[in-house]
């Protein structure tokens, strides 16, 4: 059996590294950290961690990790491939999963989190160098990179254009079944805004059993992009905000237009409404106040929630625990978070009032939630 790594190395969102901190510091004590750059960390592994190559994290910043085996560094392109297949060892591999650090926060001069080039051509120098014929030991490498739960993966995070950091993880999550934790999303051409592209992120990392005619209400929608998701996905949505919403959003038929702000609404007026979505330019203390006076109103009968938090201040990462033990206590015990993708400086945080249905696998813990995977679109 392939010796335990030491190392475990994580990527997150550029200016999310000291909420990974925190959160480690919290969660896992005994993790050392060692070295970073911006959207990429490792730590130190205790000698005797034993921790399963699929071991839930339960981080809500880190947008994917894998046990480190070292870095290839240096040489041209072919070269730093070989220094992968070195590294790799023995392991049966099934996938590789290759991809960038974010070179800059999202929304820095339009950048956006993604597959790059530079992966799709280390991902091939890596594949080359791979053994035509592999020996009876190993598994050949599949030419599709979204990995099956349970399938162990080869990771290479380009962490610089000549410094390669190498691992491996054993396929779980939503996440971990994607290189880097990133999804292949595009924005459509009719879309009025990105915030089609992170609801219909929300919508599939979330896995919410929202169907066809369920009723949905947004707190905080204009232009209207993420209700344009949702009235695609067939929803009956009213919008809510003071602010005009897009003329091509208002012509749908299935959509309301509420323009008021949420506080503004009567509870009642929510009775009909089972999935709650809030995305509200505003502290998240301000958010949940507002969601709050509705949920826990005698006549409404929410069954879920996809809500945005903003952190306006990197600080109030070390407060993401109690906002989730907030709406926990609302009557929402199954929940979970995590900043996706398409996040900007905020996380997202879906939650239910009753345990969905298997294969879900949801808990009842807020940093624990075991995510199921699904096709890419």
């Amino acid at each position: 059996m392939p010796e335990a790594s030491s190392f475990l190395m994580i990527t997150c969102q550029v200016g999310a590294e000291r909420a990974v901190k925190g959160e480690l510091a919290r969660r896992w004590p005994q993790f050392r950290f060692a070295y970073s750059r911006p959207g990429f960390l490792t730590f130190k592994l205790p000698a005797d961690h034993k921790l399963a190559d699929d071991f839930n994290l339960e981080s809500v910043f880190a947008r994917s990790y894998a046990f480190s085996l070292g870095k290839a560094a240096g040489g041209r392109l072919e070269e730093r491939a070989q220094q992968v297949r070195q590294l790799a060892g023995d392991r049966e591999y099934r996938r590789l999963h290759v991809f960038e650090r974010d070179r800059l926060a999202p929304g820095d001069h339009g950048y956006e989190p993604g597959l790059t080039e530079a992966a799709a051509e280390a991902d091939a120098a890596i594949r080359a160098a791979w053994p035509a014929e592999a020996p009876p030991a190993e598994t050949p490498l599949d030419a599709r990179p979204l990995a099956k739960a349970g399938e162990l993966v080869l990771d290479c995070v380009l962490v610089q254009p000549d410094e390669w950091w190498i691992g491996y993880h054993r396929a779980r999550s939503w996440a971990s079944r994607r290189p880097g934790g990133l999804s292949r999303l595009k924005l459509p051409e009719n879309a009025v805004s990105r915030a089609y592209l992170k609801m219909e992120e929300t919508l599939r990392w979330s896995h919410l059993p929202i169907r066809p005619g369920d009723r949905a209400a947004e707190i905080g929608c204009a232009p209207g992009g993420s209700c344009q998701a949702l009235l695609r996905r067939g929803l009956l949505v009213a919008g809510i905000d003071p602010a005009a919403v897009d003329p091509a959003v208002l012509a749908d038929p299935h959509f309301l237009h509420i323009r008021k702000r949420g506080a503004d609404v009567r509870r009642r007026d929510f009775r009909s409404v089972r999935w709650l979505l809030a995305d509200m330019n505003v502290a998240p203390a301000y958010t949940l106040d507002t969601l709050e006076a509705i949920v826990t109103h005698k006549q409404v009968r929410i069954r879920g929630l996809l809500v945005t938090l903003k952190l306006l201040d990197w600080k109030l990462a070390d407060d993401v625990p109690a906002y989730l033990q907030r709406i926990k206590s609302w009557g929402f015990p199954y929940l979970r978070a995590r900043q996706l993708q398409h996040n900007r400086q905020e996380i997202c945080v879906a939650a239910m009032r009753c345990k969905p249905k298997p294969p879900l696998n949801w808990t009842r813990d807020a940093a624990r939630g075991a995510e199921r995977g699904e096709p890419e679109a």
